[in-house]
């Protein structure tokens, strides 16, 4: 399923090292404690890890969080 993006009102990299190996929970606790910003938000929310090749993003579009 293709969802479109343009209309998101924040981006926001997260910066450093991410451990991948964490799910939507572990990423969204993060969000809400470390970052204090809301997930359930209008936001997207990226991450990388170590390896520079992977990446993991969380939007939340109402129905759940992708």
């Amino acid at each position: 399923m293709r969802h479109h993006y343009t209309s998101v009102k924040n981006i926001y990299i997260i910066c450093g090292k991410t451990d991948m190996r964490k799910g939507i929970d572990g990423l969204t606790t993060l969000i809400q404690d470390s970052l204090e910003l809301d997930p359930y938000g209008d936001s997207i929310f990226l991450f990388s890890g170590t390896s520079k090749d992977r990446y993991k993003y969380l939007y939340f579009d109402g129905d759940g969080i992708r």
